[in-house]
């Protein structure tokens, strides 16, 4: 896994220097087509820390519109459909697109290929339910305020933010791609228009166990 760690990091940090810091993700879903290189955040199964999200909020009154952000091979997108929700799943890499295709076919689930900071304008203020696992981590910190503003501006008024990332403190390294968030990162919440219906600090299960926040986060009425 550290290999294909630093293959990742590799083609992040190539793109990056090119000036173009989204283009490496088509590379990365292009090359697990053609090469069988792994995905190393593709578990091809339904993201642990956001099922325990959704158990610890399904309570609340969700709207049936879902927004599956950087939906990657699809697992947490269909995990949203078959809990009723109506999912619209997106990601910038047209071989991660294809791929959710392949695996999932006859799939309720609506797969687009856009890119975040473009998204079609008819998505503003569209989604009871925004979903968003670990797609900030992987956006290098001078988009990464952007990006958080594009996600939030999905959300209908009442709607909720599900959102899982890892985490550190701001006097701690940034380290390697993937770049833990902080909390400061997350306080323009309110700014955005969101209030926080649920926050947790928590170390995850993985070996060795890795520092994540997880939270839900709603659009007043």
């Amino acid at each position: 896994m550290d290999d294909v760690r630093n293959t990742a990091r590799k083609l992040a940090a190539d793109a990056i220097a090119s000036g173009r810091p989204l283009e490496w993700f088509e590379q990365l879903y292009a090359r697990a087509a053609s090469d069988g290189l792994v995905v190393p955040w593709a578990d091809r199964k339904p993201n642990p820390n956001l099922v325990e999200l959704y158990d610890k909020v399904r309570h609340l009154a969700f709207g049936p519109r879902a927004l599956k952000v950087g939906c990657g091979l699809g697992d947490d997108a269909e995990w949203l459909a078959a809990q009723g929700f109506e999912v619209t799943a997106f990601d910038i890499a047209p071989s991660a697109i294809a791929e959710c295709r392949r695996r999932f076919p006859g799939s309720r689930v609506r797969y687009l290929v856009a890119d975040l900071f473009a998204a079609p304008r008819e998505w503003a203020g569209a989604f009871d339910v925004v979903q968003e696992s670990y797609t900030l981590q992987v956006l290098p910190a001078g988009i990464r305020g952007e990006g958080l503003r594009k996600i939030c501006s999905f959300l209908a008024p009442g709607g909720y933010l599900l959102f899982v990332c890892r985490a550190r403190e701001p006097s701690d390294p940034p380290g390697t791609m993937p770049w833990p968030l902080t909390r400061d990162e997350l306080a323009a919440m309110p700014s955005l228009g969101l209030r926080k219906v649920l926050f947790e600090d928590y170390m995850d299960r993985e070996d060795p166990p890795v520092r994540r926040f997880r939270a839900c986060y709603r659009r007043d009425a």
